[in-house]
């Protein structure tokens, strides 16, 4: 068998075999991306409340105040005081940060995002362990199907036609884009 069909079988096969890991890495990719402008993994819902103000003292004895006047029995897992006109309590999935002064508390209420969570925690290599060699082999096989793709073709439109052209594209849009990062940004 020529070695340009098995390079078309390997890169069908091998292409068919990452199409789920592909998948993943790209939507997980494009919420990653935007980090700025959401929460990819948890959505977040805010809710605001009024209470009386809290009087400065001891942060134990505000939390105690604060815990009466929300109307919770839990004791929070911690609590925190950025600054001097903020305490926040920190529960399961929810956040209450308190304006000391004004009394207003804006409550965060955490929830993860169903199948994104799971996609960004694999594309992000949280599992480590055995996902790294995972990640690693699928990392090979893109730079697999990727040079095998430019073999698929012959003739006008592969690599010494169209394919050059189009390939070329591909090489330098990142080249020229980084140097335009460094230099004129």
């Amino acid at each position: 068998m020529k070695w340009r069909k098995w390079n078309t079988i390997l890169h069908r096969d091998v292409g068919y075999i990452i199409v789920g890991l592909t998948i993943i890495y790209g939507i997980s990719g494009i919420a990653v991306n935007h980090v700025q402008d959401w929460n990819p993994n948890y959505k977040i819902d805010k809710e605001f409340v009024t209470i009386e103000p809290i009087a400065a003292m001891e942060r134990q004895q505000m939390v105690e105040e604060a815990l009466k006047k929300l109307n919770i029995a839990e004791q929070p897992k911690d609590s925190f005081r950025p600054d001097e006109e903020t305490l926040q309590l920190f529960y399961e999935n929810k956040t209450y940060s308190v304006d000391v002064p004004s009394g207003n508390v804006m409550i965060e209420t955490t929830q993860q995002r169903r199948v994104l969570f799971e996609m960004n925690q694999l594309h992000l290599n949280s599992p480590k362990e055995a996902w790294t060699y995972i990640a690693d082999a699928y990392a090979f096989s893109l730079v697999f199907v990727a040079i095998t793709g430019l073999f698929v073709l012959k003739g006008k439109n592969g690599i010494t036609g169209r394919g050059a052209w189009l390939t070329s594209i591909g090489v330098l849009f990142p080249v020229v884009y980084w140097f335009y990062y460094l230099y004129w940004s």
